[in-house]
């Protein structure tokens, strides 16, 4: 009996060791497995803020109103200075004015501008002429030394209105002025090497004029022709 002691407690030592072992093995499969780690949402890339609206601060461009150009009239009046002691006619075109005042004896040629309903013209020997036009008529005032003239003259149509005829006649540089009123009548001079004499008539229907026994053509001024 004494020999089988060692045996017993080998086979008993072996048994409790496999006991340990599989309690060992089954508490290590009963325990939970760690939850698996969840994915890290994804890293959005910042998205760009939208660009704030281009606001124009310049002012709008405004148009200019056709009425705010000056006015350039183009146009003829002729008549009589009130109080009938001389005549004017003033021949205007894109606003650019000639005008003249005879009475037979003396004359007066002017320059200037007619525009935005005024007139403004002037002449040798510090000739003026300034007046207003609307409503078919031109009016104003003339003046040179103590000579004053006012008128008021209405809007006209060839024949009527101012006529110049220039040429050198017999070695003499001879000006004609006319002006030819709407009941057909005319007032003129001739001057020849500066001195001044009575003129002819001329044809209105051709400006045809005949100085010193030479004919002559007279031009109808159609503004600022000269």
């Amino acid at each position: 009996m004494k020999r089988n002691t060692p045996l017993i407690t080998l086979v008993v030592g072996a048994a409790v060791a496999a006991g340990v072992f599989i309690s060992s093995a089954y508490a290590n499969n009963s325990q939970p497995e760690p939850p698996a780690q969840q994915a890290a949402p994804p890293v959005q890339s910042p998205t760009t803020a939208p660009a704030p609206p281009v606001v124009d601060t310049a002012p709008p461009v405004v148009a200019a109103s056709p009425t705010a150009a000056a006015e350039k009239v183009t146009a003829v009046w002729a008549g009589r200075t009130d109080g009938g002691a001389a005549s004017v006619a003033i021949s205007v075109k894109e606003g650019v004015a000639i005008a003249y005042v005879c009475d037979g004896k003396r004359e007066m040629w002017l320059e200037g501008t007619a525009i935005d309903g005024k007139i403004t013209l002037s002449g040798a020997n510090g000739t003026t002429l300034t007046g207003t036009f609307g409503g078919g008529k031109a009016k104003g005032t003339v003046s040179q030394d103590k000579t004053t003239y006012t008128f008021t003259a209405p809007a006209v149509k060839k024949p009527s209105g101012l006529y110049r005829a220039t040429a050198t006649v017999r070695n003499a540089k001879v000006v004609g002025g006319w002006i030819v009123l709407p009941d057909g009548s005319q007032v003129g001079l001739v001057t020849r090497d500066g001195v001044p004499q009575p003129a002819a008539a001329i044809d209105p229907a051709t400006g045809a004029v005949t100085i010193d026994g030479v004919p002559l053509t007279a031009d109808y001024l159609q503004g600022g022709q000269r």
